[in-house]
């Protein structure tokens, strides 16, 4: 993958984000700009962790960031602190994931012996 296809937090970006970051203990984390970034092309394009492109690190790194960062709340209070800043008195999010059922789903109730809608 080419680096420009990459997505890349800049220098205003983290410098809006770093007050909503939880404070290191002990050993320094390693850098919030490339985990981030690379956290955010995941979601974004809806990748696997382990599909993460090199130059992001470790796609482990990046799971266990997300996974630690999002059990303690951090991203949403980044969501929240960054509508608060634009007069946004509550943030709304768009789920853009899709089930996709097999074309005998929908008979599947009948045949166990459910209630046909």
């Amino acid at each position: 993958m080419n680096m420009s296809d990459l997505f890349w937090l800049t220098d205003a970006q983290m410098a809006r984000l770093e007050p909503f970051f939880p404070k290191s203990h002990g050993k320094p984390r390693v850098d919030d700009r490339r985990v981030l970034s690379g956290i955010i092309f995941i979601n974004r394009n809806g990748l696997r962790w382990r599909d993460a492109p090199a130059a992001y690190g470790p796609h482990k790194t990046l799971y266990n960031r997300w996974k630690r960062w999002s059990d303690k709340g951090v991203f949403a209070r980044m969501m929240a602190g960054l509508a608060a800043e634009h007069g946004e008195q509550k943030t709304v999010m768009t789920d853009a994931t899709y089930l996709k059922a097999h074309r005998t789903a929908t008979s599947l109730g009948v045949k166990k012996g459910g209630v046909d809608a």
